[in-house]
């Protein structure tokens, strides 16, 4: 059964007031917003002069200090960096698990939009884009009514199709036209070669990788005959679930899972996992803990 509205709640949105979205410099280009650099030519401020050099355009010079001193200067000014947040969200079909409750999408979209919601407080750019064999660009914009906007179009996403990160991330690559952070989030169903491809793609950036599940697919709650669908492509599977079942599925969960983590580790991202009955503000208040040490 397909929603017809995705339930995105957004009272959360408050209790982030308290944090600083906290970005590391990992790269000199890469700037969390209202992180002051020093230029010359044109800026916000005035902070010194210096002499000129043959790179320097000669716009740039100031006249009246040439005036005063028979010497050439360019101003030096102190501007502001901004940096763009590239938010990546799965809408495949098996992010619409369970049909009761609140589905992994939903609980994705909530991180999506919290995210996004502390960029806009620096008035720093952000798109959410959405994928899943196909991805949906969309464009890096400013403030709480491009977030708002982003919020009506995820609340009437219907989720269908299967997941294939490596495409997504293939093109929305090319979109990305600076070193920017950037935020995965998916429940990760996919072959994890094709995980690590997108991964190492990403590496450029700050790279923050969420893996979104439900508890049921953490713990199984089910024993004995039981049929299995795939959300994906509707296949059904009849198998007998055993403890002995449950463990080795176990195992080959945690095993994907930790391969994940372990990419994210060669490429310098951070990885969390959640589940949906984790409060959101909880998810939240974990990862920006990590990222202010």
């Amino acid at each position: 059964m397909t929603r017809t509205k995705q339930k995105i709640e957004t009272d959360f949105f408050t209790q982030l007031d308290r944090f600083t979205f906290s970005v590391r410099k990992r790269v000199s280009t890469v700037y969390a917003g209202n992180r002051p650099s020093t230029r010359s030519g044109h800026g916000i401020d005035t902070i010194g002069f210096r002499e000129y050099d043959s790179s320097d355009a000669l716009k740039d010079i100031d006249w009246k200090a040439y005036a005063r001193t028979e010497k050439l200067y360019v101003r030096q000014f102190e501007e502001e960096k901004t940096l763009t947040t590239h938010i990546l969200l799965d809408a495949s079909k098996s992010m619409d698990y369970p049909e009761k409750g609140t589905s992994k999408f939903e609980y994705s979209a909530m991180l999506a939009a919290g995210f996004a919601y502390m960029v806009t407080k620096y008035n720093d750019r952000f798109a959410i884009s959405t994928f899943t064999e196909e991805i949906d660009i969309n464009k890096p914009s400013r403030g709480r009514k491009n977030l708002m906007r982003a919020i009506d179009r995820l609340s009437e996403l219907e989720l269908s199709g299967k997941t294939s990160i490596g495409e997504a991330v293939i093109k929305y690559s090319r979109e990305i036209k600076s070193r920017s952070l950037v935020i995965l989030i998916s429940d990760f169903m996919q072959e994890p070669e094709a995980i690590e491809t997108a991964l190492h793609r990403l590496s450029d950036h700050d790279l923050i990788v969420i893996q979104v599940l439900d508890p049921t697919e953490k713990v199984l709650p089910l024993q004995g005959n039981s049929k299995l669908v795939d959300l994906e492509t509707t296949e059904e599977i009849r198998t007998y679930i055993s403890d002995k079942f449950k463990e080795r599925y176990t195992k080959k969960l945690d095993d994907h899972s930790a391969r994940i983590k372990k990419t994210c580790m060669k490429v310098g991202a951070e990885f969390y996992i959640f589940t949906t009955d984790t409060p959101v503000f909880s998810a939240f208040y974990h990862t920006i803990r990590r990222r202010r040490r």
